[in-house]
């Protein structure tokens, strides 16, 4: 491949789209919820992932698995943790069974300001997608988007 094939070209720009999408995406959901609730976007997506843990087996994530969820690097990730346990909303313990790991949950007011904040993300996750469908380059993306079915 050479940097003028057609495919090549293609992959990127269909590349640079998806990241366009996610840009736009991500920018409107980080305003709407900051004006609203004083959440960005990365700290919205840490609380919904720890709200959706568990006591079952496999059910408590550790800090790889939890800035594996978020895309963020483990140093990232215990810095967002540590602003958000300052502020009250998770806290974090020792593994029983393994003193090494570290665990994260939410309290009750991170569950509350969740909750508060979920119809915001919503509403501004929406509003992104219906303005991103207006653009011919983005149309397909939202298309596919609305169309995952993703398991829960």
């Amino acid at each position: 491949m050479t940097a003028t094939d057609p495919a090549l070209t293609a992959l990127a720009q269909g590349w640079c789209a998806l990241s366009l999408l996610h840009g736009r995406i991500e920018a409107h959901i980080e305003r709407a919820l900051q004006a609203k609730h004083g959440l960005s976007v990365r700290e919205y997506s840490l609380l919904d992932v720890l709200s959706r843990q568990h006591d079952g087996e496999g059910g408590m994530l550790q800090m790889k698995q939890v800035a594996d969820a978020v895309v963020l690097s483990q140093s990232a990730t215990t810095r967002l943790v540590t602003r958000l346990e300052d502020r009250g909303l998770l806290s974090r313990y020792l593994c029983t069974h393994d003193r090494r790991g570290i665990y994260t949950s939410v309290s009750e007011s991170g569950l509350a300001l969740l909750e508060e904040a979920r119809p915001t993300n919503d509403a501004a996750l929406r509003e992104a997608l219906d303005e991103a469908a207006k653009n011919p380059e983005l149309a397909p993306l939202v298309r596919v988007v609305e169309s995952l079915k993703v398991p829960t």
